[in-house]
C-alpha cells in the first residue's frame, strides 16, 4: 500500500481529502501545517507528498525547499495544491522543483489521476529494462500518458475564440504563446513573393501548434489561420519554457512531434516534386480524411474552399477544380453544395502517377 503525506491547513478539506485517498486504498498521514509536515515526512518517508501552498508556520514553498535539501526526502514526488487564481504561485513552485500541481477546487478523479501518474513515474525510475528491443518497447509503454502537466497547463489557460479564416499569427512575427486547439481546425502556410500559398500543416482538436519557433527561439516561419470557428487555449511562452526546461516528458513529447513533422514534410516535398496533379489532389483529400475523420466508419465529407484545398495539393485553384470534376465523373467523390464526400477511398489511395 502506497503512503501519502497530506499537508493542508484547512481542517475540512484535509479530512475530506484524506477520506477520499483512503477509499482509494492509500495509507494517509495528515499534517496541519508545513512544520508538522516536514516532521512527518522525516518520520514516515512517504511515497508522495501533497502540499497546500498558503499555510501558517511554514508555507508550501518552505516545505518544498526543505524536502529538496534533505537527501532522505528529495526524491519523493511533490504535488502542490493551489487556487486557480494563483498562477504566479504555480510557476514559482515548478521552478523550485515541484512535480505537479492540482488546482482548487478539484475533483476526486483529478487528484487521484495526478497521484497515480506521479507514483508510476517513480516506479518507472526504479525499473531495470533490458537493452534489447523488448526492453525499449516496455519502457515506451510505461511512459505513455506522462505529459499531464502540459495538458493541465493548457486546460487552465485563457481560451480565445477565433472566427473562420482569422489569422492567429503571421510569418516573421516573434512567438509569445503556445496554442492548444480546444475546438476547431487550423492550418499553417507559407507565401511566396507573388502571394501564392502552400499549406504546410493541418491541426485538429487536441493538437498543439506554434511550438517550433518557441523551441528554436526564432521568428515564426509560417502563418497560422483558422479553417473553422475555433477555440484556442493560449499558453504563455514563459509557462511553456518552464515546463520544457523542468519536465523531461514534455520535452520528449515535442521532440517526438518535431521528428514526425520532419518526416511528413519530406514526404510532402517528394509528392510536390514528382507526383502527378491527380495523385496530389487524391493525396490531399486523403490527408484531410486521416486528419479529421479518425476512427469514423462514416463517409468523410469536408467543407473547404477550393483555394484552401488547392494550397494543400500544391496546385492552382483552376487545376484543382478540373481534377475534382474528373473525380466526380469517375465516382471517386461526390460534390453537393460545395461539400466534398469521399466515395471510393481505395481507388484514391491506389491512384497512379
Amino acid at each position: 500500500m502506497k503512503h501519502i503525506l497530506l499537508i493542508e491547513d484547512n481542517d475540512e478539506l484535509r479530512e475530506n481529502t484524506a477520506e477520499i485517498l483512503e477509499l482509494a486504498n492509500y495509507e494517509v498521514t495528515m499534517a496541519a501545517n508545513g512544520k508538522i509536515g516536514i516532521e512527518k515526512a522525516l518520520e514516515k518517508k512517504p511515497d508522495i507528498i501533497i502540499c497546500d501552498v498558503m499555510m501558517p508556520v511554514l508555507d508550501g514553498y518552505g516545505v518544498l525547499h526543505l524536502v529538496n535539501k534533505n537527501p532522505e526526502l528529495e526524491k519523493i514526488p511533490f504535488i502542490f495544491l493551489t487556487a486557480k487564481s494563483e498562477r504566479v504561485d504555480f510557476r514559482k513552485g515548478m521552478e523550485m522543483g515541484a512535480d505537479d500541481y492540482v488546482t482548487k477546487p478539484f475533483t476526486d478523479i483529478e487528484l487521484l489521476n495526478a497521484i497515480e501518474i506521479r507514483l508510476k513515474r517513480t516506479d518507472l525510475l526504479k525499473k531495470n529494462y533490458s537493452t534489447d528491443e523488448q526492453g525499449l518497447n516496455n519502457f515506451l509503454n510505461d511512459v505513455k500518458g506522462g505529459i499531464d502537466s502540459l495538458n493541465n497547463l493548457a486546460e487552465n489557460s485563457d481560451v480565445n475564440h477565433y472566427k473562420k479564416k482569422e489569422i492567429i499569427y503571421h510569418e516573421s512575427n516573434y512567438p509569445k504563446s503556445l496554442y492548444f486547439i480546444k475546438k476547431g481546425k487550423v492550418k499553417t502556410y507559407k507565401s511566396n513573393e507573388s502571394g501564392k500559398e502552400l499549406t504546410i500543416d493541418l491541426f485538429n482538436e487536441g493538437d498543439f501548434f506554434g511550438y517550433t519557433a518557441l523551441l528554436e527561439n526564432s521568428k515564426y516561419k509560417e502563418t497560422a489561420e483558422t479553417l473553422d470557428d475555433t477555440d484556442l487555449c493560449v499558453v504563455s511562452r514563459d509557462d511553456f519554457e518552464l515546463l520544457v526546461n523542468n519536465n523531461k516528458e514534455v520535452a520528449q513529447k515535442f521532440i517526438s512531434i518535431l521528428a514526425k513533422n520532419v518526416s511528413q514534410k519530406e514526404e510532402h516535398l517528394l509528392s510536390l516534386a514528382y507526383n502527378s496533379l491527380r495523385k496530389r489532389v487524391a493525396d490531399a483529400l486523403l490527408t484531410l480524411q486521416h486528419k479529421y475523420n479518425k476512427g469514423s466508419k462514416e463517409k468523410f465529407t469536408i467543407q473547404m474552399s477550393r483555394e484552401d484545398l488547392a494550397n494543400i495539393a500544391g496546385t492552382a485553384t483552376e487545376s484543382l477544380i478540373r481534377t475534382l470534376s474528373d473525380f466526380k465523373n469517375e465516382k471517386l467523390i461526390e460534390i453537393k453544395d460545395g461539400n466534398i464526400t469521399i466515395v471510393d477511398e481505395k481507388k484514391l489511395e491506389s491512384m497512379l502517377n
